[in-house]
């Protein structure tokens, strides 16, 4: 027998909040994506209130299993703060059937495996949508859905090779190099997000729901703006790679500089920048200089704009000549490393990054979302659960399964390994 279906319980943390209203409460997500890109639009989306119940195979989704490879378990509890967490094997009829119980009572689905793998396993939008017409199907995936490169397997590398990332990366007469950030990957996760909450809102007027797609190479286009500017301006002759000097050599100064404890990167978007850092380093002598004069003859001279910055620079840390230089409003920064970014003040003063006791990791600091909603304290963090953690919560007190039939769906490996499978993952055959 079925009990009466009740929403997913919030958690304690939330409880703390009891009273505020956030901008996505009781809009409810499914997350069968992996990795980064679907996860992290669920992830705000989780963070601005939605109800997300992320959907793992038995074994768990990739993410989740680089946590064998020590400190590679983060990069899971990052992204999945505030979600419920559920198995399901979308390979058995009865696991798809399961879903298609949850969609009818859901307002968005995200996925992000291949073109057309739903769509085979008869869970695909079309499929979907006829339960629940105002279903909202957000899907991500390297190339998108039509187009020559439809069927290419696409991940953060192999993207960022393909939208010139890499190319542009690094220094012209050395080896092409990849960002250090998985750039495609979130680029796509936010552009999703916002695919998703357009549609959001274009159903609050329409009372229909839409499907609405993202493609990695798409979403990456646009942020080497100013590499195609040079590509535009010079054709064939534009170089590839411009170290850490403007990706359009179209500002100087615009580089990373050496210190006595390390670099520190400086920029003069205009003219007054360039003045004002020569008076910090106590050359005002040269601002009439017809090397310096403009932005123009500055970026002609790359190299003794350069020269003369970093003999200055070489003389201090890295923090006293950010410290001198914004204060004189100059766009500066020293090169931190990724432990001094963890403990960055600012962001935790801000509350975007919170130490948080994680029941399987320790004390670690875990981002928040970068949306800010005036006025509404940030939805406090709730860690990521274990694999499975709310199946009982999902399926039972949500759907209104009983003890009876989920026992017969973990037998049947239908929300779990079946008795067969557990006896060969004892013997580590899976």
């Amino acid at each position: 027998m079925k009990k009466n279906p009740a929403k997913p319980s919030r958690g304690a943390a939330v409880k703390q909040a009891q009273g505020v209203r956030y901008p996505l409460e009781g809009v409810t997500v499914i997350d069968l994506s992996h990795v980064y890109n679907g996860p992290y639009a669920t992830f705000l989306m989780a963070l601005a209130g939605a109800e997300v119940i992320k959907v793992e195979p038995p074994q768990g989704e990739h993410l989740r299993s680089r946590g064998d490879m020590g400190g590679a378990a983060l990069p899971f509890a990052m992204l999945n703060s505030n979600k419920k967490a559920v198995t399901l094997n979308l390979k058995t009829e009865k696991g798809r059937q399961l879903l298609r119980e949850m969609v009818a009572r859901t307002d968005i689905l995200v996925e992000n495996f291949a073109p057309g793998v739903t769509d085979r396993l008869g869970i695909g939008p079309a499929d979907l949508q006829k339960i629940n017409p105002r279903l909202i199907y957000g899907s991500s995936s390297g190339y998108g859905k039509d187009g020559p490169y439809r069927d290419y397997p696409a991940m953060d590398l192999v993207m960022q090779a393909m939208s010139g990332v890499i190319n542009s990366t690094g220094y012209p007469d050395q080896p092409p190099v990849k960002s250090g950030a998985a750039l495609c990957d979130f680029m796509a996760g936010i552009h999703l997000y916002a695919a998703i909450m357009t549609a959001l809102y274009e159903r609050e007027r329409t009372g229909k729901g839409r499907v609405v797609e993202v493609s990695m190479q798409d979403a990456t286009y646009a942020s080497l703006a100013s590499n195609y500017g040079m590509v535009h301006a010079r054709g064939t002759e534009a170089p590839a790679r411009t170290g850490n000097r403007h990706g359009g050599l179209g500002i100087s100064p615009y580089n990373a500089y050496q210190t006595k404890d390390g670099y520190v990167v400086l920029n003069a978007p205009g003219d007054h920048h360039f003045r004002s850092i020569l008076d910090v380093m106590g050359r005002p002598d040269l601002k009439e200089d017809p090397r310096f004069l403009t932005r123009s003859t500055r970026v002609a001279n790359f190299a003794a704009v350069d020269e003369l910055i970093e003999s200055w620079t070489k003389t201090l840390t890295k923090n006293e000549v950010a410290r001198r230089m914004l204060a004189a409003k100059v766009p500066c920064a020293p090169v931190r490393d990724l432990v001094e970014v963890m403990h960055d003040e600012n962001m935790h003063a801000r509350g975007s990054l919170q130490w948080i006791d994680h029941p399987e990791l320790g004390r670690v600091a875990l981002p928040h979302s970068p949306l800010v909603f005036e006025g509404t304290p940030r939805r406090p963090i709730e860690p990521s659960v274990p694999l499975g953690a709310s199946n009982d919560a999902v399926y039972g007190e949500w759907l209104g399964h009983s003890q009876e039939e989920l026992a017969a769906y973990k037998a049947e490996g239908v929300i779990g390994y079946s008795a067969e499978a557990l006896a060969a993952k004892a013997e580590g055959v899976i």
